[in-house]
């Protein structure tokens, strides 16, 4: 095994010999021949040891066992101590989920704290199997198919090509001591009733079966990369971005007009949490206010469009102060710039809706501070280009702004007026004309 843990490197991940890598490291006899193949390769390695502190005593024999190891190695240990259970409370999470997340936050820090290039996890051959059937159970797409990457970011698994009995087969053959987790025997997880249970009568059926998989699982990549590529086309035809949420408009028709709806719907939208895609794909003949809500984003219905947007767009209802000496603010990733004494451009005021994302104020209409808020109840304005007053709702309403651009508006004020609802029309009162001595110049645009 060795000699094909050599080659496989080579061919896969060759930076592996010159590199600083961290290996996770539990005790197991996975992360035992992991850590010992990468030691026999002579490469820069540290332990890395989670202490998740579920099985009391056992838990502190892992840590010590693999501070054991480290000495015998001569390479560098780090270990961290987690509450596991508060975490999983605080976070409403499984304990494999919090343990995941937990350990991969930290392999992120130390690897920046010790200069680590990478973190090389113990995945192999089988728990690639098993992910594909968890995958499947829970209901995916082509990607949740597609098996564990062998690499992402910093994290590296050079130990996929391997079954469970290749590296059980090294410990032996090498004398190699390991802990074994009394956990991983139990049966009320969906990962070890598939190890236990389902995949042994399948290798039983078909011996070469795990081999089969690899064959598929590297179709499933190739297929996945060609469908994310005709994907990212049809996105960018569908998704306009919309200024007012800093989210999407989604043009109805073409979307329902696509043979593959059903797949667009999914590939378009899971990215922004959504699961409901039957939900979504009712919008598509649902009223205008209809919304869809996942955990990070709201899909709303609005006339022809779908508008996409982020929740907490809605939720930030902070007000920003201008002074007379602020060069800038930004909001929702987009900045506002300020400049006192501007000139005119070729003589033109520049405050109607043609001219959104730049407007000039007469500097002694307005007073500072100036405010940028939310809107409020019984808010109204002058509107450029317009008689008389109106109210900022029935302006939104003249305006066909759905929902979420209402909530999503912002607004420039003084004390007690609305000057400006930004990126749409400014007060005219406060609008400079060829005649204003002083002026104030505002322009808007997107940061990222």
């Amino acid at each position: 095994m060795l000699s094909e843990f050599q080659k496989h490197i080579e061919i896969t991940c060759k930076d592996l010999k010159t590199s600083h890598i961290g290996v996770a490291i539990s005790g197991g006899v996975d992360s035992i021949v992991l850590a010992h193949l990468l030691h026999k390769c002579e490469c820069n390695i540290s332990l890395l040891h989670c202490n998740f502190n579920l099985r009391g005593t056992e838990s502190d024999g892992d840590q010590f066992f693999v501070e054991q190891l480290s000495k015998r190695l001569k390479v560098p240990y780090h270990t961290k101590g987690f509450n596991t259970e508060s975490y999983c409370k605080k976070n409403k999470l499984s304990i494999q989920e919090a343990a995941r997340n937990l350990r991969y936050e930290w392999f992120n820090e130390v690897a920046n704290n010790y200069n680590l290039d990478f973190v090389a996890t113990a995945h192999h051959a089988d728990d690639n199997l098993e992910t594909f059937f968890i995958n499947l159970l829970r209901g995916t797409g082509i990607e949740g198919l597609t098996g564990i990457p062998k690499q992402n970011a910093n994290i590296v698994r050079p130990l996929l090509k391997f079954s469970k009995k290749d590296i059980l087969n090294y410990a032996k053959q090498n004398d190699l001591e390991w802990r074994e987790d009394a956990s991983n025997k139990e049966k009320k997880y969906v990962r070890n009733k598939l190890r236990h249970d389902v995949i042994p009568v399948l290798k039983e059926i078909q011996p070469a079966f795990l081999q089969n998989l690899e064959s598929t699982l590297t179709y499933l990549q190739q297929s996945n990369a060609f469908l994310k590529e005709a994907i990212a086309q049809k996105k960018e035809a569908l998704f306009v971005e919309d200024e007012i949420t800093n989210g999407y408009k989604i043009d109805v028709e073409k979307l329902k007009q696509d043979e593959h709806v059903d797949l667009l719907i999914f590939e378009l939208f899971s990215p922004y949490g959504f699961t409901a895609f039957a939900d979504i794909k009712n919008l598509i003949n649902a009223q205008s206010g209809k919304k869809v809500v996942s955990s990070t984003h709201i899909v709303l219905k609005n006339r022809n469009y779908l508008l996409l947007c982020e929740k907490n767009i809605l939720e930030i209802n902070e007000v920003y102060t201008i002074h007379k000496d602020t060069k800038s603010i930004t909001i929702d990733g987009y900045v506002l710039h300020f400049s006192i004494d501007a000139k005119i451009e070729n003589g033109n005021v520049l405050s109607a809706k043609e001219h959104q994302n730049t407007l000039f104020l007469d500097l002694d209409a307005v007073s500072f501070p100036l405010y940028v808020r939310r809107k409020e109840k019984g808010d109204y304005f002058y509107p450029s280009g317009m008689k008389g007053k109106k109210k900022l709702s029935k302006y939104f309403k003249d305006e066909k702004m759905s929902l979420l651009e209402k909530e999503a508006a912002w607004l420039l004020c003084n004390e007690t007026e609305v000057i400006w609802v930004i990126g749409k029309r400014t007060d005219r009162r406060f609008a400079a004309i060829k005649e204003t001595k002083r002026i104030l110049k505002i322009t808007y645009e997107k940061k990222y």
